[in-house]
């Protein structure tokens, strides 16, 4: 196992995270609870000590089950947490931005209950608010920090300018992006992060799912989560067809597969500090341990880059 260091309290953490929004059932097409339970002492089990989630993610429940579940096995202070604010969400379960200082301050009262802790370590703004002036927010969570309810700060979803606004209100100590062998789009947010000593956080590792080797061409994705064109009609297979090529690339080369390299790809990225495995299964995590071991020379990247090159961006 890979672990990595967070500038701000010196632990050692892993360098796989577990992310929590499919547990929660939004856009997933619902959540099982028992099962979620299990996949988060899964990765307890195997050396997992970092989880992120969102108060968004299943509108609570994601939180709720992270809280209950550490609290329940006494592991909360061996256990950093990277939870989220600025979406909030009405009756109908309709979220929108709002990362008001007023917003926030309900919202990490709520997380701390859900979560059953009296601090957070590393806490996001889930998606840049342009109807908030950015220093507002960052002033807002500097706060938190000062208070001793935050440790950290960080960013999610915001462009390299959005991130320098931010900065002029606050502190910023990590990034999260999504970022993977079929969505590279956002590298200049990892060199952004390197050069600037943020922590960074690859989310959607595996293209929600399609990285896996484990998707259908029979069977096109139908839940919220994956309506873009990637996971629909021709360029579906154009993806596939990537998929099968990359997966001879892993074994051949390492003994491994697709879900191994797309994941190595992202650690052996310079400055690439952690990256989120999405899972609501225990059994979903039985590969992790196959990321190890193993390193790309300049070689594998540059056939991995021929394989995925002509792919069109999905967003």
């Amino acid at each position: 196992m890979e672990k990595t260091t967070l500038p701000w309290s010196g632990q050692h953490v892993c360098r796989v995270a577990l992310g929590t929004w499919s547990m929660g059932g939004w856009m997933w097409g619902g959540a099982d609870e028992r099962a979620a339970r299990a996949t988060i002492q899964r990765a307890l089990e195997i050396g997992v000590d970092f989880v992120d989630t969102a108060p968004v993610y299943g509108f609570g429940l994601s939180e709720r089950l992270l809280g209950e579940e550490l609290e329940a096995l006494g592991v909360r202070d061996r256990v950093v947490i990277a939870t989220k604010c600025g979406l909030v969400w009405d009756e109908r379960q309709e979220p929108w931005r709002d990362s008001s200082p007023a917003s926030i301050r309900r919202e990490v009262e709520a997380s701390l209950e859900r979560l059953k802790t009296s601090w957070i370590d590393l806490y996001l703004v889930h998606w840049p608010d342009e109807g908030t002036p950015f220093e507002e927010t960052a002033a807002a969570l500097q706060a938190l920090v000062d208070e001793g309810i935050v440790r950290a700060v960080g960013v999610c979803n915001y462009s390299v300018e959005q991130m320098e606004r931010f900065r002029l209100g606050g502190r910023l100590d990590a990034a999260q992006f999504r970022y993977n062998l079929f969505e590279p789009a956002n590298e200049p947010l990892l060199r952004y992060a390197r050069e600037r000593g943020l922590v960074s956080m690859a989310y959607s590792p595996l293209a929600r799912g399609l990285l896996t080797g484990a998707m259908r061409r029979d069977q096109e994705p139908t839940d919220a989560a994956r309506r873009a064109p990637m996971y629909h009609g021709e360029s579906y297979q154009r993806h596939l067809d990537a998929v099968e090529r990359l997966d001879s690339l892993a074994q051949a080369r390492y003994g491994r597969r697709v879900i191994h390299l797309a994941v190595r790809w992202l650690l052996d990225q310079p400055g690439m500090s952690v990256v989120l495995w999405g899972a609501r299964r225990p059994e979903q995590l039985d590969a992790v341990d196959g990321v190890w071991g193993f390193s790309l020379d300049d070689d594998a990247f540059r056939e991995i880059g021929k394989i995925v090159s002509g792919l069109e961006d999905p967003r």
